[in-house]
């Protein structure tokens, strides 16, 4: 259920990318305005809510929470599709925000009171589905119901089902206990299951402790690249390599599905396999991946032709999400269990003002500044800058992992 909120979440999110075109047609948007409308606006008002909402999940009913939250961003976004004016649809795009920002945070400390130290990491990686099945899904729907109709029937479509959904969980998902699964650490006390953290000693905890700053930077300088392609692959593909709505629906679909969800699977296994022998896989499977991801990234961008583009892309898109379950594992295993939802928003807050806020901004007006020279593959050009951000991601997860590997055992760590 929570994989599947996740899954509306994304979609959501992601909606405006996957109709950039038509919507572009539609309103007379530029690149940087879409670059925007789906970075800065949006993620200022997803990452700053995030962080009260992160506390009062903390102290509350985290599943209250959480249904409350998909219900607001389901209603915003199908108010999205109603919009007939850029600012109307920069207003409603800032009310999904502020709903999505009540999503992911309660979700992963829920599924931490649900799984033990040592299995968190393939559950959170199942969770972290959602992500690669919502782009799926939103490619698949929201390029066909606006091959059919128009964009607007997609987001209304969308955001109603969230709503049903939000209802659903209300109902159905229990509150675990907090910590209830947590082995007791040998040099301190039990931290009783209803104790609260501190909101400021919270914040003040996880800006102090240098592994928890560099895996959220490390994460920022990866959604940097994540993002800013995700915003726009799909014009890309179809601005400047030739592809159909249609085509979109099937082949891009199916390649995002299938990628990013095998990727985030296969991560979170392999990390839990080899964090038994020390903390630092946490950090070099994300290394590994990254690195792997950058060839295959160029050949994407450089392909004449969209088939070789996708064939191309498969390798991103399995690679690039190799950070994201061993990051989130990491820091709820790195904090107490009051404080996991707040850590969770606090890992959020810094890598998508990284990644979200700033890279699809970037890339847009990119692409807006060298339309005047290059017309025919602006994008082309913008995406290959790209490339200096992923080689930055992956020396932050290699300098992590050192860290890490001269880290004690603290709570929730395995013995």
């Amino acid at each position: 259920m929570l994989c599947f909120v996740y899954v509306l979440n994304f979609l959501d999110r992601q909606l405006l990318s996957i109709l950039a075109k038509p919507i572009q047609d539609d309103l007379q948007l530029s690149d940087g305005q879409l670059g925007r409308i789906g970075g800065l606006y949006f993620a200022l008002f997803y990452c700053l809510i995030s962080i009260p909402v992160g506390w009062l999940a903390d102290r509350t009913n985290r599943v209250k929470v959480l249904s409350f939250a998909c219900a607001l961003w389901s209603a915003a976004t199908v108010a999205c599709g109603m919009a007939s004016t850029y600012p109307q649809l920069v207003a409603a795009r800032m009310a999904v925000g502020v709903g999505e920002a009540g999503g992911v945070p309660p979700s992963y400390a829920i599924i931490s009171d649900y799984f033990p130290s040592g299995t968190r990491a393939t559950a959170l990686g199942l969770f972290n589905l959602g992500p690669p099945l919502g782009q799926a899904l939103g490619v698949a729907f929201g390029a066909s119901v606006a091959a059919t109709y128009d964009w607007r029937s997609a987001f209304v479509v969308v955001g109603a089902v969230g709503v049903v959904t939000a209802l659903l969980v209300y109902m159905f998902v229990r509150e675990p206990v907090r910590g209830g699964l947590d082995r007791a650490p040998s040099v301190a006390p039990v931290e009783s299951a209803t104790a609260h953290a501190g909101f400021r000693a919270t914040i003040a905890m996880f800006f102090s402790r240098p592994v928890l700053v560099l895996v959220a930077l490390a994460c920022g300088a990866t959604q940097f690249v994540t993002y800013a392609s995700l915003n726009f692959t799909t014009l890309f593909l179809m601005r400047e390599k030739g592809m159909t709505l249609e085509e979109i629906a099937v082949y891009y679909a199916l390649l995002i599905g299938i990628g990013i969800s095998a990727g985030m699977y296969v991560s979170g296994r392999i990390t839990d396999r080899l964090a038994r022998n020390g903390k630092q896989a946490y950090a070099l499977v994300p290394a590994v991946g990254l690195a792997l991801a950058i060839p295959f990234f160029i050949g994407f961008v450089w392909a004449p032709g969209w088939q070789l583009a996708l064939l191309f892309l498969i390798g991103p898109t399995f690679f690039n999400y190799f950070y994201l379950s061993p990051a989130v594992t990491l820091v709820q295993e790195e904090v107490r269990p009051s404080e996991r939802v707040l850590s969770g928003a606090l890992l959020l807050l810094v890598m998508n003002l990284i990644g979200l806020g700033l890279g699809p901004t970037y890339l847009g007006a990119l692409s807006d500044l060298l339309r005047d020279t290059h017309p025919e593959n602006s994008l082309q050009l913008a995406f290959y800058t790209l490339v200096p951000f992923y080689v930055l991601a992956v020396v932050m997860f290699v300098v992590l992992a050192r860290k890490l590997k001269r880290e004690p055992l603290v709570v929730g760590d395995q013995p």
